[in-house]
């Protein structure tokens, strides 16, 4: 609808001409689009036949309330952003005004230059907005929809607890290996909530240095070291009334966790480089794919934060627990990478189906996904086949096992294809099999992975 380079689309309601008039006339010279309306019904009929930006409305129209118009051109124009405008300013009609819809209040008589301010700030609300939707779409085109449909009776007992649990406000822990879908869960959860319409936002624990990541939770002010160029609210506060996920927990480093387990308790936390104590109202999602228990015996996990943390836990089921739901999973993959990739749709032949669900699928939905989506690129016809997968049947069906008559470069070539497949980056691949990236980049080539 808004296309920022060329304007806004603006409604203006109001009642008197000269009023109209030079709202016209300024909006227009600043190379707005202007429609105008007199009264409530006139401003409802252009709404329904128009696609407005921002609606400057007039508290006094005639006998009629500008008050009770908001709510209306709002279930019209869910998105239109209402700008109050009145000659009879109080704080309790300003209130109203902003509980019924309304952005901003802008009492009568007003200068050009809070106009300016006033059509600034909403041109830049609907440019985020905009990038927000444009961040989205680029999402679901990168990454299937999230389907939680299951046929599997563990996966049906974790989502009907992941439903109840939604709507408190207790902390949930989602165990469970790599790739098995916790991301996923965890926006579920969060979509189920009563929170659903404030931030979801995520900071992945083992991505960072204990530095970046304590800056990247919560936040740090301009100079507090040496890259320190702007202030950082940090992910704490981005997620207030909403909900902050906390992916591998498990990784966090010592020195943080008891600054976390201060915010959980007690809502309260520091900026780097500051000593204002903030809070923020902000639900905690964990997961962890490690046994935080042994850590805690180890000394690598505080105790007191595993009992905070651990108060509803899930545990997802891995892949190769769930066989009835594998063919839908790949269908679905399958389907969502032909459009991607600009294919006919393709189908699954047979024996690529029983070569789908008798793999063991160590890296669990995410190396299923990954498995599709090579299938798709390498298909030159119209079925998938199980040559079409980077495991041969007899490997599917008898994976090599320590203790066989098998070499030993061979069972290595088998263990890095399978950390491959389920590690989300060569990164994170090269630090489970204990060897740096180069070394991995060599094996890779040596076995033609």
């Amino acid at each position: 609808m808004v296309n920022l380079t060329q304007g806004l689309d603006i409604l203006i309601v109001d009642d008197e001409p000269n009023i109209r008039k030079m709202l016209s006339a300024y909006c227009k010279s600043r190379g707005h689009r202007v429609t105008l309306a007199v009264s409530v019904q006139d401003a409802l009929s252009k709404a329904a036949h128009g696609l407005f930006d921002l609606a400057f409305v007039d508290l006094r129209l005639g006998t009629e309330s500008g008050l009770d118009l908001i709510p209306k051109l709002l279930s019209e124009r869910p998105r239109l952003k209402i700008v109050v405008i009145t000659a009879f300013s109080s704080i309790e009609t300003a209130v109203q005004a902003i509980k019924n819809g309304a952005v901003e209040y802008l009492p009568k008589p007003f200068t050009p230059e809070q106009l300016d301010l006033v059509t600034a700030k909403m041109s830049k609300l609907l440019f985020l907005e905009h990038k927000l939707e444009s961040l989205e779409s680029e999402l679901q085109e990168t990454y299937p929809e999230a389907d939680l449909t299951t046929k599997n009776p563990a996966m049906e007992r974790c989502l009907h607890l992941a439903r109840q649990a939604a709507d408190s406000e207790v902390i949930i822990l989602i165990r469970g290996e790599s790739g098995t879908g916790k991301t996923v869960l965890a926006r579920a959860i969060h979509s189920w909530s009563k929170r659903r319409d404030n931030p979801f936002t995520v900071i992945s624990c083992p991505s960072l240095s204990p530095e970046l990541l304590q800056s990247e939770l919560f936040g740090h002010v301009k100079g507090a070291f040496t890259d320190a160029v702007k202030d950082n609210a940090g992910r704490i506060s981005m997620s207030e009334g909403g909900t902050l996920f906390l992916d591998e927990i498990g990784d966090l480093p010592s020195a943080i966790q008891p600054k976390l387990l201060r915010f959980i308790q007690e809502k309260q936390y520091e900026r780097v480089g500051e000593s204002i104590v903030r809070q923020a109202d902000a639900r905690i999602v964990a997961a962890t794919n490690r046994d935080l228990e042994s850590m805690v015996k180890e000394g690598k996990f505080r105790e007191d934060l595993l009992y905070r943390l651990n108060v509803l836990e899930i545990v997802m089921p891995p892949l190769r627990e769930r066989p009835e739901d594998i063919a839908a999973l790949a269908e679905r993959f399958l389907a969502f990478f032909c459009t991607k990739n600009a294919r006919a749709s393709l189908i699954f032949t047979p024996e690529a189906v029983t070569a789908l669900k008798s793999h063991s699928w160590p890296g669990n939905t995410r190396e299923l996904r990954n498995v599709i989506e090579r299938a798709v690129i390498l298909c030159r016809t119209s079925q998938v086949g199980p040559e079409q997968f980077p495991f041969s049947k007899t490997e599917t069906l008898h994976a090599p096992a320590l203790g066989e008559n098998i070499s030993l470069e061979k069972i290595e070539e088998e263990h890095i294809r399978r950390v491959l497949s389920s590690a989300e980056s060569l990164e994170e691949a090269a630090k489970i099999l204990g060897i740096d990236q180069a070394t991995l980049w060599r094996r890779r080539k040596q076995y033609g992975l």
